[in-house]
């Protein structure tokens, strides 16, 4: 007879567990997480999350529920905290504990449990994992009625390594190995900055760290892609990637825009291929040649379709923002891709999840 899987006890279900509750969530009934709790199915990814583990919940030692594991380290990126700090709101904030399924009186998994739990993510199939259940958040919002548009913007959003310039160039003078091995040196191009004196000066912008290429719904703000790099990855050849997980979506697409940094003919050659209108801002060279072969992009330029694409483009800068501002993503929580690929796709779906509430009634 197959053994059952065994999670350890929280008390959910108990007094403590839900009913000294009920008062408490009436009162608070729109609070986020309150809705939140009944706007997801959490419980849809706990076999998913458990083949993470080695015992998968039938061998060894009874291991919390992975949905509480996933929903904890979700708050840490709700409310831009650490992995600690969140455990220790989770004890004294009973709204907290009441989206984790934690009795009244029972105590949160403690930090490092969140920790290896962070890990069995960024290890073996962990990512692929974690990129299943981004993409079912989305459809499961699809399922209670969120109504995606036909424009997707393609852009990427740089994320600073958690190193210090000035003790970097210390550990290369020493001939030590780099804080974080992965980071890279990119080049942000030249910004003209007035001077104290009122001076004006073209200076190189540069950063170390890592970024996220993105596809965003331009009509509700959704990410519907991601894809967590180095931080000098070109943009474009990030394109089949996001489209491939778009079209896994079945996405109501029409049209793809873009920054010049997206204008490539295999993009645009793949785009009509697909019967999709490309709203990727052109090169200047595209059009201004004198070699008699600027008709199709004369034509693009001037297709209906291609300015409705361009004049969205600005809706991906809104998203990126919200990110950088409210959940952190402007600095790298940990050292490494794998782990910038943890904080990539939990920032998004945090992001994701506020729209989905915030829609309200007009599309959920």
């Amino acid at each position: 007879m197959a053994k059952s899987i065994r999670f350890r006890n929280t008390g959910k279900g108990s007094f403590f567990g839900d009913f000294l509750y009920q008062p408490v969530l009436q009162r608070h009934r729109d609070h986020f997480l309150v809705a939140l709790q009944h706007l997801v199915d959490w419980s849809a990814w706990s076999q998913r999350l458990l083949a993470l583990y080695e015992g998968q919940g039938v061998r060894g030692a009874p291991p919390y529920d992975p949905v509480l594991m996933f929903k904890l380290l979700f708050l840490a990126y709700l409310y831009d905290t650490s992995e600690r700090a969140i455990v220790e709101q989770a004890d004294l904030n009973l709204l907290l504990k009441g989206f984790l399924g934690l009795a009244v009186d029972a105590a949160p998994p403690d930090h490092s449990s969140l920790t290896v739990f962070r890990k069995r993510l960024q290890e073996g199939s962990g990512w692929a994992t974690l990129q299943g259940i981004f993409a079912d958040l989305i459809q499961q919002a699809r399922a209670q009625g969120l109504e995606m548009g036909s424009i997707q913007v393609l852009d990427s959003v740089h994320t600073c390594a958690q190193v210090d310039a000035a003790k970097e160039r210390e550990r290369q003078q020493q001939g030590r190995p780099p804080r974080d091995p992965d980071a890279r040196v990119v080049h942000k191009g030249r910004r003209r900055l007035v001077g104290p004196e009122g001076q004006s000066t073209l200076q190189e912008m540069t950063f170390m760290g890592y970024k996220t290429h993105a596809s965003v719904d331009a009509q509700t703000g959704i990410v519907t892609a991601i894809l967590p790099a180095l931080g000098n990855t070109a943009d474009n050849k990030a394109f089949p990637a996001l489209r491939d997980q778009d079209r896994a979506l079945g996405l109501p697409t029409r049209i793809y825009a873009g920054d010049r940094a997206y204008d490539d003919t295999d993009i645009h050659e793949r785009l009509a291929a697909e019967g999709l209108v490309s709203g990727i801002h052109l090169q200047a060279y595209r059009t201004g040649k004198k070699d008699g072969h600027t008709e199709r992009w004369l034509a693009l330029q001037a297709d209906p379709q291609h300015q409705e694409g361009r004049r969205a483009r600005y809706r991906v800068e809104q998203v990126f923002g919200l990110a950088k501002r409210w959940h952190g993503f402007g600095r790298c929580r940990y050292l490494g891709l794998a782990r910038y690929r943890i904080q990539s796709a939990l920032t998004f779906m945090v992001g994701n999840a506020n729209v989905v509430l915030n829609a309200g009634s007009s599309n959920v």
